[in-house]
């Protein structure tokens, strides 16, 4: 069985371990309490075993830990396919009904976004998946995936549509992403496609709870040329906070206090250094207006 990625397991018995001791219990009385070997709670304190949405239940019954707000990021962080919220009855999560098309890292990775309350994103080559058409993504895909079967391909496709729920739901992601200029210049997909995308960034960019700025080429070289990162953040503690870098066959995840404040100060960087929101709006506004005229939309 799977728990997810290693990082998860370790914030998951982090925050474990910390709601023990506000509880005043050690390791050894808490695995009385819920009639384990003191071993399991060891175990998955440190990440070297997972934990079940039922086994986090017990712990937290045994912590009095009440907020349900907490019980649910941490019954998320039990495995990539597990819905947050369930109450520990080990319902899936929607993506679970693509298990047998989604590699593990694509389901750890939306798995996080799910849970997430804010995402960080830079992007140098494409747009977001959290902003993308079903045009768009059905060209990048094509593009990556050449040899994928078209019914594939159409999948894959409705994940990427079904992921943006997280910006319209009850309690919606909070969606900060920088973008450099090639991101809005890059031509992807047929006639149409490009200047339907930017109109779409448009009107996602005027939701509340989304903040949309574009590095422009004349802001010159800086620190985002090392690539795309997405940094989660999660409600309640900074303690699970997340950097994820994707690769071509994996995807990087660093939880380390020093990774998280370079990527967090490097994020900031960018922004002071991107134009604002008002102003991005104008210059994506004038890109699809200019450079994809004609284009057959």
């Amino acid at each position: 069985m799977r728990y997810g990625p290693a990082v998860r397991r370790r914030k998951l018995g982090a925050e474990l371990r910390r709601q023990r001791t506000l509880a005043g219990l050690t390791s050894g009385e808490a695995a009385r309490l819920v009639g384990w070997h003191q071993s399991k709670v060891s175990r998955i304190e440190t990440g070297r075993s997972g934990a079940r949405p039922a086994d986090v239940e017990l712990l937290l019954d045994a912590y009095g830990v009440r907020d349900a707000e907490l019980r649910a990021l941490l019954a998320a962080l039990c495995g990539g396919d597990t819905q947050d919220g369930d109450g520990g009855s080990g319902r899936h999560g929607w993506w679970h009904t693509y298990r047998d098309l989604l590699p593990p890292e694509y389901r750890d990775f939306i798995s996080l976004e799910y849970g997430a309350c804010r995402a960080r994103t830079l992007e140098t080559t494409v747009v977001p998946g959290l902003l993308q058409t079903p045009d768009y993504a059905r060209a990048v895909t094509r593009a990556t995936l050449s040899d994928l079967p078209a019914k594939q391909v159409e999948e894959l496709v409705e994940v990427r549509v079904a992921r943006q729920e997280v910006l319209r739901g009850e309690r919606p992601l909070e969606l900060c992403a920088v973008l450099d200029e090639a991101v809005l210049r890059r031509e992807v997909g047929p006639p149409g496609v490009m200047a339907a995308q930017l109109r779409h960034i448009l009107d996602v960019g005027q939701l509340p709870h989304v903040r949309l700025q574009v590095l422009p080429f004349a802001s010159g070289v800086h620190i985002g040329i090392t690539g795309p990162f997405v940094i989660f953040s999660f409600p309640l503690t900074s303690d699970l906070d997340v950097v994820v870098l994707d690769h071509l066959t994996s995807s990087l995840y660093l939880e380390q206090k020093a990774d998280l404040r370079a990527y967090s100060d490097a994020f900031d960087m960018l922004r002071g250094r991107a134009l604002s929101c008002d102003k991005s709006a104008q210059f994506i506004a004038r890109i699809a207006e200019t450079s994809w005229v004609g284009s057959g939309v």
